[in-house]
């Protein structure tokens, strides 16, 4: 990267006299800049494509998929890697997130804790990253030196490795294997890339989670067959999701998930043999 500043650094032009406008005028302006991330990641779907299909082949093996992001970018990773267990029935192993700072980090801005490399290779070694397992570093910039350190030591161990930023060209992006750049432009707020970049970033780890999982035979068709039951919601989803894919009525459905745990795919499983 040259002197001039990244992208997700400069002034957003639009956003000159924001200070001037009633709040209805703001919101408009930055709903029509959230309006172009959309297409910002449709650009980079070849790419965040090429690496779900490297973390599928890679977990079907026995390996994970760990993202490590500072600040926004690692809480929007943890928020992704939280979410798969319950939704596709893996391991918290399976699919992880860590930040900058700890998960402390979470709740309390660590901002000094992305320029420390020592604890993002300190990290990958305390994971014992091996050649199965997918790292995606996460970075707006591009140029968080924790998140750089930590794909650089896990590509030396063999890992297929991952950047998702927002800038071209950026240290993070050489570091890895392939670079998944969706580019957003300046923010409507100078700098705050928890805005557009995050939303990018968001969109982009859904895709890539979830294409995964669907890779891994854990969704079919539009249903996530593998969650598990754990509250009274997800009990009334469960019940309909065994049903549309056993082809089971209500009573049948809610006695397969009740032997099965509340095990969506046991229970399925557990319907069609019996229909065998």
């Amino acid at each position: 990267m040259d002197g001039t500043s990244p992208l997700t650094e400069q002034i957003n032009p639009r956003f000159e006299q924001m200070d001037t406008l009633d709040t209805e005028s703001i919101m408009y302006m930055i709903n029509d800049e959230d309006a172009k991330v959309a297409s910002a990641v449709r650009k980079a779907i070849p790419n965040a494509a090429m690496v779900a299909e490297k973390a599928a082949c890679g977990i079907a093996k026995g390996g994970r998929l760990i993202y490590v992001g500072a600040g926004t970018s690692g809480r929007i990773g943890v928020l992704d890697a939280s979410e798969c267990p319950p939704t596709f029935g893996v391991s918290h192993e399976t699919v992880q997130g860590h930040i900058a700072g700890g998960y402390g980090a979470l709740i309390r801005a660590a901002e000094g804790a992305e320029d420390d490399a020592g604890e993002g290779m300190k990290l990958i070694d305390g994971l014992g990253v091996t050649a199965y397992d997918t790292v995606i570093g996460i970075s707006a910039s591009g140029g968080a030196a924790y998140v750089i350190a930590a794909v650089d030591r896990a590509r030396e161990k063999g890992a297929y490795t991952a950047a998702l930023t927002s800038n071209q060209g950026t240290r993070l992006g050489a570091a890895a294997d392939t670079e998944i750049a969706v580019i957003t432009g300046p923010e409507a707020v100078a700098g705050s890339t928890r805005m557009k970049c995050a939303t990018a970033q968001k969109l982009v780890l859904n895709m890539i989670s979830t294409s995964v999982m669907v890779k891994l035979g854990r969704v079919r068709g539009a249903l996530m067959t593998d969650m598990v039951a754990t509250n009274q919601k997800l009990r009334q989803r469960a019940v309909r999701i065994v049903m549309s894919a056993a082809g089971a009525d209500e009573h049948k459905a809610l006695e397969a998930l009740e032997k099965c745990a509340m095990d969506t795919g046991k229970a399925i499983k557990l319907l069609e043999s019996n229909n065998e």
